[in-house]
């Protein structure tokens, strides 16, 4: 029998799911001379104010613990994308340096020969390293340099073709179900990231690894447990704007933030979407197509986008649960307090009501595999609070991520916050640093450009140590570059108009000052044009020496 996408995102009762177990940490204030395993988990459009340390009501209680135990850093950004985000956090250059977001001129590509995915370098420092989850990067996880693998190759839309025989991978990693068996994501990816480390303690405890492990939830299409949906059945009904109040108000109290409570933005959502007579039509009437105020829906719109949220938050607690399976197992094997942990998002919540894969059957439960639903702008305004828009721009909703680092042996702070602006470039050279592992030079690209991210690691002693000069955005027409708390974001294309924010009073970006400074919109501009310059001109001799 052959699985479709509708099978992949059942649930299976033969899939046993291991209590989640309070997590415990231990103070350290000396880094260990042994190299530290890396446990890299990264979630799919979740918003930057979803979980419970984050200022959000989703119970997320292994996050929680990690934060507690460890810091989270209040400013730190990904590519706004999911495709350019992951090559990214991976490689360490922007996506645009090495093809792998467009540039005018430069179509979406393979990474250069100079740009190497981090695995393919820790093996050189005599790292294992696992892959499990979703891909979306150019080539394969093993021309990456992934021991074992097991996820979607391209876009994750279609895991069926991992289930024509019994096993992930040869030797011993034994999938969980037979093929053509229904089964859920977020615990299959688990159980493979859990199998990899069973094996890897069995084979090469000696040896330090690198797990990365990138789960789909709670990207569309919907998909959730029963009892977990039924735990968020009533969490919801008040409505976006009540949402959105209380988690701004958490989130001032925490320290997360501190600025205005940014507006809904009800007129944009991405051009792709389906437009609203198509989704009353294909979805039904309770589907809304903009973030309007809550009190204009009517009574059944309320109740539909208060159960498609509902969706997200299970979609987020059992990836939450599955987590703290994977933290259990680290513990079992005796590597937990030497294992340096970050999570984050791959992009702010989307807005995004588009149909694929199977398609969507009206009739089906909310949530079933049948069903295919997306959480749209009105919800996703909710969990990318306080900030601005949504996945796919460059203002702050699209891009502010989530970031838990947690490692008991190497960092003595505990339950800190890190106000530093960071970025997903900034990843590579802190695993870099924490594994004594410098870039391979390469003979055949003696040009090729320094990373533009700067190593984490100061930061995790002291906040205020990091400091970069630029930071910069370019995304399907959407522009942006932060300079101190300075901010120039631009949206739709070419014609965009530059705005100014000071971010250190108004990230929110609801307070446009670029009419106020006109001389630091021109330099800001200009230093973006610059650098767009620069990737291009290195990308255009990369292409004359090919």
């Amino acid at each position: 029998m052959n699985s479709t996408r509708r099978d992949f995102l059942k649930t299976v009762g033969a899939i046993g799911l291991a209590s989640l177990s309070d997590l415990t940490t231990c103070r350290a204030s000396i880094p260990p001379a042994k190299r530290p395993n890396i446990l890299l988990i990264l979630a799919d459009d979740m918003g930057y104010s979803d979980a419970e340390c984050y200022g959000g009501e989703i119970r997320t209680p292994t996050l929680s613990a990690l934060a507690r135990g460890g810091l989270r850093f209040t400013q730190h950004y990904s590519t706004g994308r999911c495709w350019p985000s992951r090559a990214c956090i991976l490689t360490g250059y922007y996506a645009q340096q090495i093809r792998r977001d467009t540039l005018p001129g430069f179509k979406l590509g393979d990474r250069p020969a100079w740009a190497p995915l981090l695995p393919a370098i820790l093996k050189g420092r005599d790292y294992r390293t696992y892959h499990s989850g979703k891909w979306h990067i150019d080539g394969s996880p093993a021309d990456g340099g992934f021991d074992r693998s097991w996820g979607a190759e391209r876009s994750g839309c279609d895991w069926n073709r991992y289930f024509k025989s019994g096993r992930w991978q040869e030797d011993e990693l034994r999938a969980p179900v037979q093929p053509g068996a229904p089964y859920y994501s977020t615990t299959a990816i688990a159980d493979h990231a859990i199998t990899c480390l069973q094996l890897h303690q069995k084979n090469d405890r000696d040896k330090p690894f690198f797990s990365y492990v990138a789960f789909y939830s709670p990207h569309f299409p919907l998909h959730a447990l029963p009892e977990d949906i039924d735990a968020y059945r009533q969490a919801y009904i008040e409505g976006w704007d009540v949402i959105r109040q209380r988690r701004w108000e958490r989130m001032t109290r925490m320290g997360l933030i501190h600025c205005a409570l940014s507006g809904r933005q009800e007129d944009v959502v991405p051009s792709w979407n389906l437009k609203p007579d198509q989704l009353q039509q294909r979805i039904g009437p309770g589907e809304a197509a903009y973030a309007v105020a809550w009190d204009s829906l009517t009574e059944g719109q309320k109740t539909f986008q208060a159960a498609k949220m509902a969706i997200h938050a299970a979609m987020i607690t059992r990836m939450d649960h599955a987590i703290g399976r994977i933290v259990r197992q680290l513990k079992d094997m005796g590597a937990y307090e030497n294992t340096l942990i970050l999570f984050a998002s791959d992009n702010g919540a989307s807005a995004e009501q588009i149909i694929r894969g199977d398609g969507h059957d009206p009739a089906a439960s909310m949530g079933s595999a049948g069903s295919f639903l997306c959480l749209g702008p009105g919800f996703s305004t909710a969990a990318n609070t306080p900030f601005k828009l949504h996945k796919h721009w460059n203002h702050e909703g699209g891009i502010s991520s989530p970031l838990i680092v947690h490692w008991p042996a190497g960092i003595s702070a505990r339950n800190e916050l890190r106000h530093d602006p960071s970025h997903f470039i900034d990843i590579v050279p802190t695993l870099l640093e924490v594994a004594g592992a410098d870039a391979p030079a390469t003979a055949n690209a003696p040009d090729a450009p320094p990373r533009p991210g700067l190593s984490l690691v100061k930061s995790f002693a002291r906040d205020g140590s990091l400091e970069h000069e630029v930071l910069w955005w370019c995304h399907a027409g959407n522009r942006a570059i932060r300079m101190g708390d300075w901010k120039l974001s631009a949206k739709d294309g070419k014609q965009g108009t530059w705005e100014l924010y000071d971010l250190k009073v108004d990230r929110c970006e609801m307070n446009d000052l670029a009419t106020r400074y006109p001389e630091r919109v021109q330099s800001m501009a200009q230093r973006w044009e610059a650098m767009a310059a620069s990737f291009a001109k290195n990308l255009t001799a990369q292409t004359n020496e090919g």
